[in-house]
């Protein structure tokens, strides 16, 4: 399915992550593929969102700003946050997950 985007205001940060989160009502747990200060890209099962959905990410402990579901191909979803996430924010997790060790990597996964 071919989706079209909107010009993005900041840059893309890959993040392989397990994240915990509610779409609409429903609990999920999700992969985040990348992040920036204005959304995330998330990976699901099939049908665990659909386009307008509200969504609260829990990840690593930092909890992101409340996000409407933009786009959704598949498995993957697209998340416009409401609100931009603080740059030291997102900072602070990506630096958390590039210099974590096996066996913190293995705790952030758990969720």
């Amino acid at each position: 399915m071919a989706t079209q985007q909107a010009p993005r205001e900041s840059d893309r940060r890959h993040l392989q992550l397990m994240v915990k989160g509610r779409v609409q009502s429903r609990a999920i747990f999700a992969d985040l593929l990348d992040i920036s200060e204005g959304g995330c890209k998330l990976r699901a099962s099939s049908g665990f969102a659909s386009v307008g959905d509200r969504v609260t990410i829990r990840m690593n402990g930092i909890n992101a700003p409340l996000g409407k579901v933009a786009w959704v191909d598949g498995k993957m979803a697209g998340v416009a946050f409401e609100s931009t996430m603080h740059i030291a924010v997102l900072d602070h997790l990506c630096a958390s997950v590039e210099n974590a060790s096996f066996g913190e990597l293995q705790r952030m996964h758990r969720v």
